[in-house]
């Protein structure tokens, strides 16, 4: 796990989903650059590279040496639970695939991963199955699971054997300590609920450990623990077609904002782009949306429905959207389509301020 440690007086953090170190460092100089000279509390700042994405802990408030140590716990246990709920390297989760795949084979569960896939089962039946953690095996026949992409379509007769065996999270059984899939075709691939769950973890172990002021980012998905210096945190929206912020607003104590992109896992070919968010009724990544981003109050697992919810927004698409994010609990949304014309919901229209001039605008009720 790589870890850098970053301090500054002057630092206002302006998060957003990271597609390379490289785009990391450019929005980290135009974060300095609009920060300017404002008098802020000093802040503790640790990253590293966990889940495949740049990670920020951000403590404000705390003894230098005190806050070193609570942000290198919430990376530690970020760095465990990317070992245990990682789809095809060994691991805990990867386990369990193997297990699924010789249905209806049993095996001894982990304790710690029932209530996960028991909650990631529970957004799934919210999200009609939109949000599917069960199509793991579309997700690498696509060539997703590995850190680079090949710019190469799967034979459809693959796809669509996958999508007619319609392996859902309804199809894993736990009896005590044993669990089984009434379908061979389940592969878990958690990418779209690990952060969030993380974030969650993360939050509450700050909340018990008496600090006032903390943000986490986990590759664009955040969440605010109180304040900085008495007033909110100011996070950013990437631009997806720009290494820059889009929007930016005050993220206030225990409110969680996650977006979902095109522009981070993806190929192109032959002109379009294929990105990893795949939509389980056609087998076929989804089309037609650059980014989705939803805003989720403070509540029970506010990170984890961050992380989750803008998903089958993303794949409903233009026309589908609203009703997406609003099955899921996200009053306050925004999507992108494919032209980057920008569909908002008029309580996140409240809370965003553009960075860029000359957008189209659409608001939703």
């Amino acid at each position: 796990m790589r870890r850098e440690t970053l301090r500054s007086a002057n630092f206002r953090v302006f998060l957003t989903p990271y597609p390379s170190p490289l785009t990391f460092l450019t929005l980290f100089a135009l974060l300095f650059a609009l920060v300017g000279c404002a008098k802020e509390p000093p802040s503790y700042r640790e990253q590293s590279f966990v889940f495949g994405t740049m990670v920020e802990v951000t403590i404000s408030g705390e003894e230098e040496a005190r806050a070193r140590v609570l942000a290198g716990r919430v990376l530690a246990d970020f760095d465990y639970l990317h070992r245990t709920l990682h789809a095809w390297e060994p691991g805990a989760l990867s386990r369990m695939n193997a297990v699924f795949a010789q249905s209806p084979s049993k095996a001894a569960v982990v304790p710690g991963l029932v209530p996960i896939i028991q909650d990631a089962a529970r957004l799934s039946d919210m999200s009609g199955g939109l949000f599917n953690p069960a199509i793991g095996g579309l997700i690498k026949l696509w060539g997703f699971q590995g850190d680079e992409f090949k710019p190469q379509l799967p034979d459809p007769v693959e796809i669509g054997v996958l999508v007619q065996a319609n392996p859902r999270m309804a199809d894993i059984v736990f009896e005590g300590i044993q669990f089984y899939s009434k379908n061979p075709a389940v592969q878990l691939d958690l990418g779209g609920y690990a952060k969030g769950y993380a974030l969650d973890l993360a939050a509450e172990y700050l909340r018990a450990q008496g600090v006032k002021g903390a943000l986490i980012n986990i590759g664009g998905n955040i969440i605010a623990v109180g304040s900085r210096g008495g007033q909110p945190w100011r996070v950013g929206v990437q631009h997806p077609r720009k290494a820059a912020a889009i929007a930016s607003l005050e993220l206030h104590d225990g409110e969680a904002i996650g977006t979902s992109g095109d522009y981070q896992r993806y190929f192109e070919l032959d002109g379009k782009r294929y990105c990893h968010i795949i939509d389980p009724r056609t087998g076929y990544p989804a089309q037609g949306v650059q980014a989705v981003t939803v805003l989720i109050p403070r509540g029970n697992h506010a990170g984890t429905l961050s992380d989750v919810a803008s998903k089958p927004a993303f794949i409903a698409g233009v026309k589908g959207w609203r009703a997406a994010a609003k099955a899921m609990g996200a009053e306050s949304a925004m999507l992108i389509d494919e032209r980057g014309e920008v569909y908002l919901t008029a309580s996140m229209k409240k809370r965003l301020e553009f960075q860029e001039k000359g957008l189209v605008f659409h608001e939703v009720p």
